[in-house]
């Protein structure tokens, strides 16, 4: 088939690409960057056509149109992980590069659940964007795949990187204590991960493979401390299965052979991950008790975020030979008003991480290293690095629990 006439014969205007959803359908669209900015946008505006339209996707970076007051009785958001075939998806829209000379697009910046869902759905819509980065891996889809094409220059989504206040950084330099030369790294998005990447410098051959990545690493990529070269898996390779940030992140990674794409069943999957040696897991929560349990995704009942790889990557770092995992929190809320180390989950809150899976805890205060160790321990390494304000009646909590005085600094 000649792919140059399939692809001319199958672009469309964005309505004619929007039309292609009928009522009932449920609609997923790429993940963060790989959002298809006009079709969604169109879709928004043709919304009176549509009735019981259902929206799947997970995190969302455009302007969210068919998220406004209005459009319930026509669309529902309702942000799912997809990581297999399991979810049946009607029209999957994402945003993608040109092709390339053998007729492929490459999804670019969001491998994760779309590659299933281009497999799986059943009318497949990309947006072509020259402005998405083509990256190598498992990203890769050729133009006789897909349904229809629209055609976009729309700039891509950005998220800037956070401040790096002074608690972070001192959370980020006790984690980089922990960090040795040739580890491989696991680490998210956010002020904790830039500051433990600007302590990384003095650092020498480590690896990443990671759920995602933002302009945090670039330096480290750029200097060579991220290398990749003591790895198992992928040696000498960047994995990862999205990537969000800054105009500078994506230009850096396009049609960079160290990137290499993964979907999220093969990136995130906890066999997949321990095959390389020195897995180090950086992770946040909202709240851990004085048994080690994280709470990642909730405040009692009210859901504040998802699990996203917490989980897996714990586990994976776990079973990796001279693996570790970290949790890092804040030790208070901003206004002081609350400890984030406290003696139970506030009711209704999930537990994300069980106890026997937490090895490190970190906060500005200290690290407490609870793996191995007895409920009595794990309180009092807890204690020890909560904010100041809160330690005596956390040590009031240890002594009605485990009948002993407890001298808190």
């Amino acid at each position: 088939m000649d792919w140059q006439n399939y692809y001319r014969e199958h672009t469309m205007t964005p309505e004619e690409a929007v039309s292609q959803i009928r009522d009932g359908d449920r609609v997923m669209f790429g993940h963060a960057v790989g959002e298809p900015i006009i079709f969604q946008r169109t879709m928004a505006r043709m919304a009176e056509q549509f009735h019981g339209v259902e929206v799947a996707h997970m995190v969302y970076l455009g302007s969210g149109e068919y998220l406004q007051p209005g459009m319930e009785s026509h669309f529902s958001d309702i942000p799912l992980m997809i990581r297999s075939g399991e979810f049946p998806v009607d029209v999957f829209a994402f945003t993608c590069s040109p092709p390339d000379e053998k007729g492929y697009v490459s999804i670019g910046l969001s491998c994760d659940y779309g590659w299933q869902a281009i497999k799986s759905a059943k009318t497949v819509i990309a947006e072509v964007n020259p402005n998405m980065p083509r990256t190598f891996g498992e990203s890769f889809v050729h133009v006789t795949d897909i349904d229809g094409f629209l055609c976009s220059w729309e700039p891509l989504p950005e998220s800037k990187p956070a401040k790096i206040t002074e608690e972070d950084a001192k959370i980020g330099n006790y984690i980089a204590e922990l960090v040795k030369d040739g580890d491989c790294l696991q680490l998210g998005i956010g002020a904790v991960p830039d500051a433990v990447l600007s302590a990384l410098g003095d650092k020498k051959n480590l690896g990443l493979h990671t759920e995602m990545i933002s302009d945090g690493v670039l330096p480290l990529l750029e200097n060579g401390v991220i290398n990749g070269r003591c790895k198992q898996r992928d040696v000498g390779r960047v994995c990862v299965t999205f990537l969000m940030g800054t105009r500078k992140l994506y230009d850096y990674v396009d049609n960079n052979p160290i990137i290499k794409m993964l979907p999220v069943d093969v990136c995130n999957n906890p066999a997949v991950i321990s095959q390389n040696d020195n897995v180090v897991s950086i992770n946040s929560c909202v709240q851990v008790d004085l048994q080690g349990q994280v709470c990642a995704e909730a405040i009692g009942l009210r859901q504040i975020s998802g699990i996203g790889g917490q989980m897996d990557f714990v586990r994976g770092a776990n079973l990796s030979r001279g693996g570790r995992s970290i949790i890092a929190l804040h030790s208070s809320t901003r206004d002081l008003s609350e400890s984030k180390i406290v003696p139970t989950i506030t009711k209704g809150g999930p537990v994300t991480t069980g106890r026997c899976d937490v090895n490190y805890i970190v906060t500005e205060y200290g690290v407490a290293q609870l793996r191995g160790q007895t409920l009595r321990e794990r309180a009092k390494r807890l204690i020890a690095i909560a904010h100041p304000k809160f330690r005596a009646e956390l040590a009031e909590e240890y002594a009605r629990r485990f009948g002993e005085t407890l001298t808190v600094e």
